[in-house]
């Protein structure tokens, strides 16, 4: 409910901790701060939870030049897109192809996942996200 009345700009953030002070209130407090103030769906609160669950560097809705908007950066080089129902739809499957591809010219690496992976095993969604990413550090993306 929460994430939906900021969305929305029913509420602000600011207000909401402003009535939650002392020591009593930080569990509600902590749950603010899951709060995406612009999440574009569900699966993206899902998923950017799991990440900061794992400790993972995540920057949301990023501008990459010749790609666009993308709902993640994990870590400054790997795109994670979490895709609803839209991207099974033929045109929206061609998009996300030249947008996958133009990511990767421009030199980041891409992970899609959709609802099922986001809320049935987002375990295994992390697991991918850390094997990449330790891939990468390790030099296997590098010429």
């Amino acid at each position: 409910m929460v994430q939906c009345a900021v969305g929305r700009g029913d509420i602000s953030l600011a207000f909401l901790r402003s009535k939650l002070p002392g020591n009593r209130n930080a569990r509600a407090r902590a749950v603010l701060d899951l709060v995406i103030p612009r999440a574009d769906s569900l699966l993206e609160v899902l998923t950017n939870r799991s990440f900061r669950r794992a400790g993972l560097q995540v920057s949301r809705h990023v501008e990459i030049p010749d790609v666009g908007e993308v709902d993640f950066l994990v870590e400054g080089c790997l795109v994670v897109e979490t895709d609803g129902a839209a991207h099974l739809e033929s045109r929206q499957v061609k998009k996300d192809r030249r947008r996958n591809n133009a990511t990767v010219v421009g030199g980041y690496l891409v992970l899609r996942f959709g609802y099922d992976d986001v809320v049935h095993h987002p375990e295994r969604m992390v697991a991918e996200v850390l094997t990449v990413l330790a891939l990468w550090r390790g030099g296997a993306f590098r010429p």
